[in-house]
């Protein structure tokens, strides 16, 4: 395939990860799309306290790196800490986080698409509806939300009030033991133009070729049909 043809993907990790960490975490994906996706990975720019990382069960820590560090896209916390079953007032960080994304677009994009994990599943779906509504300076053709949530911090009330029209492939675990899997489904409710896929696993990116064959195929359909008709033009 063409490079022309391979879909650019924004690979944008979950908490108390990084890029080089979600980048290992869907080397599976990575490997059986090689052909069609070229994924481009950025780290969100808070680092998570050393306090927090140990003292949570779900921590990330991986040693086969040499930066260990974690990050995150926004804290729900005044002490800058996270956890998505919470609700709050506060969204610690997300402003930052959505400069950061801007950037990336101006000076990597365009991107066919976003690929989300967890939290990053979350900063996802609100770019989702942040396009819709026109209020970013950014245009991407489709996402894949993998264990994702609808963010509980009430200045992100506003980008759920209405259904979000995207292509979009929800993947989440029924034995999710971080994002509860009625959550995930929560989230996946307010996709009009969506595929979902239920796994029988916990919190991560299955990497099994058939959960996104399908979508990924429909997409590069879908931009090859758009290049032809540009070539019309």
């Amino acid at each position: 395939m063409s490079s022309e043809l391979k879909l650019k993907v924004l690979a944008i990790h979950g908490y108390r990860q990084s890029d080089k960490i979600f980048s290992a975490k869907i080397g599976s994906m990575r490997k059986n799309f090689k052909k069609e996706l070229d994924f481009t990975f950025i780290r969100a720019p808070h680092k998570i306290s050393y306090t927090e990382k140990y003292s949570n069960e779900q921590t990330e820590v991986n040693l086969k790196f040499e930066d260990t560090n974690e990050y995150g896209w926004w804290f729900n916390t005044q002490n800058k800490t996270f956890k998505a079953v919470n609700s709050s007032d506060l969204c610690v960080g997300f402003d930052e986080s959505l400069q950061l994304i801007e950037q990336i677009f101006k000076e990597q994009g365009p991107f066919d698409g976003l690929i989300g994990f967890s939290q990053g599943g979350s900063f996802v779906s609100i770019l989702c509806a942040m396009q819709q509504l026109k209020i970013i300076p950014i245009e991407f053709q489709f996402a894949i939300i993998i264990s994702g949530f609808i963010s509980l911090c009430k200045p992100h009330e506003v980008f759920y009030k209405q259904k979000i029209n995207l292509p979009t492939l929800h993947v989440y675990g029924n034995s999710d033991q971080v994002i509860p899997t009625y959550k995930a489904k929560e989230l996946c409710d307010l996709f009009i133009d969506k595929e979902v896929v239920l796994h029988e696993g916990g919190h991560y990116v299955p990497g099994s070729k058939h959960i996104y064959n399908n979508f990924i195929k429909k997409m590069i359909t879908k931009k090859l049909n758009s290049l032809q008709w540009y070539e019309i033009l």
